[in-house]
């Protein structure tokens, strides 16, 4: 009867630990100002209602504009080891087993304090389309287009954005919609 009663504590105990050993995956996540407000950011792993999900601990690769770092989360939260300067366009981008999720925010900074704004990347393609057809249908003001497309630009580019991080944002919203 004990050898039994044994046997079953040990079933019981190696189904508990295994059960916590479960793999662990960053399927969605969001950037904010980091709590120490020392000029650095906090990427949060969340769920799909993107609630923090403090389950995920460990080391997870993330490529912020092109860069690959190796982050640390601990209760679901990771802070990249690099402050940021100054006001800039930042492309954040996980890859897992079940696929990659990335996200480009612009990061506000102003004295100490950094507010990252969501931007979504079809809106970079679809607002130069649309003043571009706007510049059509009113060709005398085509040149106050041209103008704004130049300011557009300069304001994108000097801040760290580039072509293929608007192209990649754009195919990243586009697959969320299929």
């Amino acid at each position: 009867m004990r050898i039994l009663f044994l046997f079953f504590a040990l079933v019981c105990c190696s189904i508990y630990s295994y059960g916590q050993n479960s793999p662990q995956y960053i399927d969605n996540f969001i950037v904010k100002e980091n709590l120490t407000a020392n000029g650095k950011v906090a990427i949060i792993a969340v769920d799909s209602s993107e609630v923090a999900n403090e389950a995920i601990n460990g080391t997870f690769k993330f490529s912020i504009n092109g860069f690959e770092q190796t982050l640390s989360f601990h209760q679901g939260v990771g802070v990249p080891t690099h402050p940021i300067d100054g006001s800039t366009f930042a492309y954040f981008k996980h890859k897992n087993q079940n696929g990659s999720s990335g996200k480009l925010y612009f990061l506000y900074k102003k004295d100490n304090k950094i507010t990252p704004v969501k931007i979504n990347g079809l809106l970079l393609l679809i607002i130069p389309g649309v003043l571009l057809l706007l510049a059509y249908a009113f060709k005398r003001l085509l040149t106050t287009f041209v103008v704004l497309a130049v300011i557009y630009g300069y304001f994108s580019f000097s801040k760290g954005l580039s072509i293929s991080q608007i192209l990649e944002s754009a195919l990243e919203v586009l697959k969320s919609f299929f």
